[in-house]
């Protein structure tokens, strides 16, 4: 009888052992869902920037004539979360300037996320979404297209200025650029 109540004693010890290995696996399997919806995010995200990237490279490239109007000459525009009013082209014919004003409203308004509304909240864009247009050299049309926006986690901050010292920590600002140079059309 004694041999028993050891042995119902030692069963006890076995299933808090059992239990606690399960409640730390639970955890462990908890953080690595969130750190997969948060790897997900980020992968949205650039995929996001990547189309938005594109589609100004294509409007800049349709518009050729008036690049200058996209960046402002060698001022350069940003747009997106937080920027000003864009201001009128000055060059071009009216058909063309009024393109360029018409695709710079546009990207603003893909990055501040209107493409998908919830109500009247817009889903459509990246967290703290910005643009920026920059003329690299005048004379042989060279532009830099930039996509910043604010990560879920730190990395290298990067080298690009666009979006700088608007996220916090700079290692969370990610972006994406497209170098383009504009052939002149005879």
């Amino acid at each position: 009888m004694k041999l028993n109540s050891r042995v119902s004693g030692f069963t006890l010890i076995e299933v808090l052992v059992a239990l606690v290995i399960f409640l730390v696996s639970a955890l462990g399997i908890a953080g690595l869902v969130v750190r997969t919806v948060q790897q997900e995010t980020e992968s949205y995200q650039r995929v996001q920037a990547l189309m938005l990237l594109q589609d100004m490279t294509d409007r800049v490239n349709a518009n050729r004539q008036v690049a200058s109007c996209y960046s402002a000459g060698s001022t350069g525009i940003t747009l997106g979360t937080g920027s000003a009013s864009i201001a009128a082209c000055g060059t071009g014919t009216a058909t063309q300037r009024s393109q360029a004003d018409n695709d710079l409203l546009a990207w603003d308004l893909l990055l501040k996320g209107a493409a998908e509304k919830s109500g009247s909240n817009n889903l459509g864009a990246m967290i703290g979404a910005r643009g920026c247009i920059r003329q690299i050299n005048a004379a042989n049309r060279i532009y830099r297209i930039t996509v910043a926006w604010q990560g879920l986690g730190n990395t290298v901050a990067p080298n690009d200025t666009c979006g700088e010292d608007s996220y916090g920590d700079e290692a969370m600002r990610r972006t994406v650029s497209a170098v383009v140079r504009l052939g002149a059309l005879s």
